[in-house]
């Protein structure tokens, strides 16, 4: 297996060490540069492998941010840390669109397997071998680092979708395979964004002038689609009932469940878990029916491991890395265990593994508990409708981190920052589902 990419180690330390790096240039610099795609992404965080993992959590990046910066000159990227959350509550309230973007996927790779032009476009597109200044580049990027700006990614979707007219489902599984912050939920509402899917008829266009502009005429691609007509499909269902987690109280025989969702479970830990045994859980090879990438899989096993190091004996022994729940059954089981708690893994392929570990665990007598962590619990439920109603509620998801929406500088906050109890791209504008449509957020 390759080495994780150099550019992002896969440590906490490293996301703390990047975050602490972004902070100075969090405020107006970043508001006004975040849009430029260039060599070193200097202009943009860079924290999204970190965010994904939770290696380093949100509360964490916007009390630090917010620690050096008043709202009014951080808004903006606050406002794209809250459009992950919001991406996350938006699919946890709407998991059926998570099963249809796979079931979509599945059949666009059998058309794939019956149909050779589908099938070269699509390998060409893969390899960037397409013959469209910067999107080879964005595709070879992309394969060679993990990474891509938030910018490129538009563009890229925008051209696989409009210009080469590939099925959206097969463009936002590449992305899931190479990226190492590829998430189920940003990533599957973006692209479904700049198909004209998530904001009905609301679409993305690439466009020459506008690539050349904000990549310093690095890429000057021509023969783009000059229309971008929305896809066909059915309208996103209605909101369902917000996850309310699990009850659980601290007791003998506990163990704790990890996935690659959220690799900070100190707020169990510091809520009076005290676990007899760990086991980890990890769901990174079924974000795709094909290969996953290596050095996603790498990232992810290594970021696993340093939540392990880092927690060291407040943790106990722990097991793993697990792929089955039958692997996870087996261990609770030898290691004695009566319940197993874990941080609730959000709509994708840990979800789905942390759903057939509760059954197999049952199957054993053993109760398991999905903990919603309160950052989560108090952003999700408010998913209901487009962004920027869900905006509305960002100074009160502030106040709760305990940092009033206007707060002036002051020192970076350390490490061990607590969350609410105690984680570039041109800036959204207009409205969100209830009017003409945002601009997707900093990540995917």
């Amino acid at each position: 297996m390759p080495d994780p990419r150099p550019d992002f180690p896969p440590t906490r330390a490293a996301g703390l060490a990047a975050l602490a790096a972004f902070v100075p240039r969090a405020g107006r610099d970043y508001a006004a540069l975040r849009n430029l795609d260039l060599p070193g992404h200097p202009h943009v965080s860079r924290l999204s492998p970190y965010l994904r993992h939770r290696l380093v959590t949100e509360a964490e990046v916007l009390a630090a941010v917010l620690a050096r910066h008043s709202a009014a000159d951080a808004g903006k990227f606050v406002e794209e840390v809250f459009w992950r959350t919001y991406w996350k509550g938006w699919l946890e309230l709407r998991p059926a669109v998570w099963e249809d973007y796979r079931a979509g996927l599945r059949a666009a790779l059998n058309r794939v397997q019956t149909e050779a032009g589908l099938r070269r476009a699509w390998e060409a597109a893969c390899r960037g071998e397409t013959g469209i200044d910067g999107f080879d580049g964005w595709a070879r990027e992309l394969a060679a680092t993990g990474y891509l700006h938030n910018h490129a990614r538009m563009w890229f979707a925008s051209i696989w979708i409009f210009t080469l007219r590939l099925p959206w489902e097969l463009g936002a599984d590449f992305f899931l395979r190479h990226l190492l912050d590829g998430d189920p939920a940003s990533n599957t509402l973006s692209w479904r964004w700049v198909a004209g899917l998530h904001t009905r008829g609301k679409t993305y266009l690439a466009t020459a002038g506008n690539i050349a502009r904000f990549t310093a005429g690095r890429a000057r691609p021509s023969g783009l689609a000059a229309a971008a007509p929305a896809l066909e499909g059915p309208p996103p269902p209605p909101p369902g009932p917000a996850p309310a987690g699990d009850a659980w109280a601290p007791a003998p025989g506990t163990g704790l469940l990890l996935t690659e969702d959220d690799l900070a479970p100190d707020f169990l830990l510091d809520a009076g878990l005290a676990p007899a045994a760990t086991a980890v859980l990890l769901g990174h090879r079924g974000r795709s029916p094909l290969a996953v990438a290596e050095p996603v899989a790498a990232f992810t096993e290594a970021a696993a491991a340093d939540c392990a190091r880092r927690l060291g004996p407040r943790l106990g022994p722990v097991a793993g890395p697990f792929d089955s729940p039958a692997a996870v059954a087996a261990w609770a089981r030898s290691a004695g265990l009566r319940r197993v708690v874990m941080p609730w893994a959000p709509a994708g392929p840990a979800a789905t593994l942390a759903a057939g570990a509760a059954r197999a665990l049952a199957a054993e007598r053993i109760a398991l508990s999905r903990a919603l962590r309160p950052f989560d619990a108090a952003a999700w439920p408010l998913a209901t409708h487009g962004f920027f109603r869900f905006r509305e509620a960002i100074p009160g998801l502030l106040a709760r981190l305990g940092r009033a929406p206007d707060g002036a500088g002051g020192p970076c906050p350390g490490p061990s920052l607590p969350e609410i109890s105690s984680g570039g791209v041109p800036a959204p504008r207009g409205r969100g589902a209830d009017g003409p449509p945002p601009r997707p957020p900093l990540r995917w």
